[in-house]
């Protein structure tokens, strides 16, 4: 039953809190945490870092190529151009010098006039031909689907020649104007356009542009490559870790707790998880304290089953004694009268055993029912003590409640309180001669910083041998004066007053008073509880 059970290992805790702890306070939590962090910055740094290393180079391109542009409009200015009588710009000279200064192959320019007309394109000049893949043979009835565009290279023309007469006019308002925008053929080119000034008229716009914009897009591709690699390591490496770290040990605890199912163990020991300090380790101590606390309450089961059976053989076996012999007794008026005595005895004694036994294996059921609260022991005591007063019969001992007032604050249960008392009460006045009284007290006690509460419940009877002072507790355990009647008492009242002092954090304990000559005066049991703190 409950006090024979060992509800967690003590030795070392359960649990840390009976709170979810947040991430700051979970050992896998910050883990988890810092791992997924720690993939994160590596690419969140990786694009920081490679965005400005793209952003230089962008830049160092433009830069070089507005001094290659504003050399090459130099030189058309001093070559091509004349300010007498008015400034204007020779196109054919502009064109020779365009061809004399060998534009390399990997850069284009052009030459427009005032007018934002085209004079000059290197790549005329040089015949060069742009080329472009043909799109895949198709047949007339295939289906098309909408990235099947056939007119995009010609959206694509417009849309470059569009954005380069954009940049023309803004340079023919007398600025240079260096941006990144597309080609014709769909390439990256970064763009510089530089006006042709002579006395401060615009005479004309170079416009010198040069791909290797998506070479710069790729290396940084490229090198973001280091960045991704320790990203994924980082998050391979995380999930590693939580699979041997989570995932397996939990797999463990399953399958142990399968086993404890399936009775092939009757707990779980996984002393090298349990020996964690982290939540896996916490959820293991908690399972191994829950199965042992199983496995002692099944073996506490087993041994009240066997205790229950052995206690009830006894008057069975009487009555069955009994039975046969008044099959014989034959016209024995007074042997036929014992024998119906002891047959209703033993079935008194029968009734009470069962009753008992009931009220045991219920006890753990009712003290989970019920959830505990703040009781003033003063009152409950003396509403108790009133109905023994008000049922209380000639020839029976009397009960007398001693308290000095005030409130005597516990947590727990009412009911199983209230039986602890009625048991005492029970036991004390069985033993007290009808003249006798049994006296309860209610006293208050301080042990270091601890305050407690204790209920002395004393009798007038025989004592109890200083041998027995412990083993009274146990099940089923009867010791009665000569005299008594037989089967009176199941002895089970003493020890399911220990269960539920118990299951309160409490003490319960025997001892003998002792009268003036040093003679035993009577038995005295003392219950003390933990005293309810002011704000409970």
């Amino acid at each position: 039953m409950a006090s024979d059970t060992d509800t967690a290992k003590p030795d070392r805790p359960t649990h840390r809190s009976s709170r979810a702890p947040f991430l700051g306070g979970s050992g896998l939590g910050r883990m988890i945490l810092g791992l997924n962090l720690i993939g994160l910055a590596v690419l969140v740094i990786g694009l920081l870092v490679l965005n400005e290393y793209r952003r230089g180079l962008v830049e160092a391109r433009l830069d070089s190529l507005s001094i290659q542009g504003q050399l090459l409009a130099d030189a058309i200015i001093n070559g091509a151009t004349s300010p007498e009588p008015t400034p204007s710009l020779d196109p054919t000279a502009a064109v020779d010098i365009l061809e004399l200064l060998a534009i390399p192959r990997a850069e284009r320019a052009r030459l427009y006039d005032s007018k934002g007309r085209l004079i000059a394109d290197t790549d005329v000049i040089a015949d060069k031909v742009l080329v472009r893949p043909l799109p895949p043979a198709r047949r007339s009835d295939a289906p098309r689907f909408f990235w099947d565009d056939p007119d995009a290279a010609g959206r694509r023309d417009a849309q470059a020649h569009v954005a380069e007469m954009s940049e023309v006019q803004k340079a023919l308002a007398g600025k240079p104007v260096s941006q990144v925008r597309m080609s014709e053929s769909g390439d990256r080119v970064v763009s510089v356009s530089i006006p042709i000034q002579r006395v401060r008229q615009v005479l004309g716009v170079l416009t010198v542009e040069a791909g290797g914009v998506d070479d710069i897009v790729a290396a940084q591709r490229m090198a973001m490559a280091p960045f991704i690699l320790v990203a994924i390591a980082v998050t391979l490496a995380s999930s590693i870790l939580l699979d041997r770290l989570v995932a397996r040990p939990v797999l463990r605890l399953a399958r142990a707790a399968d086993r404890v199912r399936l009775s092939r163990a009757r707990a779980i020991s996984l002393p090298d998880l349990a020996a964690r300090d982290d939540e896996v380790g916490d959820l293991t101590r908690s399972l191994e304290s829950m199965t042992d606390a199983l496995s002692a309450r099944m073996d506490a089961i087993e041994r009240f089953a066997a205790d229950v059976s052995h206690e009830i053989k006894n008057p069975l076996t009487s009555i069955r004694s009994a039975v046969e012999t008044l099959e014989i007794s034959g016209d024995k008026p007074a042997a036929r009268d014992r024998l119906l005595a002891v047959l209703k005895n033993d079935v008194r004694r029968l009734d009470r055993l069962i009753t008992d036994i009931s009220n045991a294996s219920r006890l753990d059921a009712e003290l989970s029912r019920e959830a505990p609260r703040r009781i003033d022991l003063a009152r409950l005591l003396g509403d108790i003590v009133t109905v023994y007063a008000a049922s209380q019969r000639e020839g029976e001992p009397g009960v007398r409640l001693d308290l000095d007032g005030g409130e005597y604050p516990v947590i727990g249960r009412e009911s199983p309180f209230g039986q602890v008392v009625r048991n005492l009460i029970d036991n004390a006045r069985s033993f007290s001669p009808p003249e006798g009284e049994v006296r309860v007290q209610l006293q208050r006690l301080q042990e270091g910083d601890h305050r407690l509460i204790r209920v002395v419940v004393d009798d007038n009877g025989p004592g109890v041998p200083s041998e027995n002072l412990e083993t009274i507790f146990e099940r089923f355990y009867t010791s009665r004066p000569k005299g008594a009647a037989f089967g009176g008492h199941s002895g089970l009242g003493l020890s399911i007053a220990r269960q539920i002092v118990e299951a309160h954090h409490g003490r319960i304990s025997a001892e003998n008073r002792e009268g003036p000559d040093g003679s035993v005066a009577g038995a005295r049991f003392i219950v003390t509880f933990p005293e309810a703190p002011a704000q409970a």
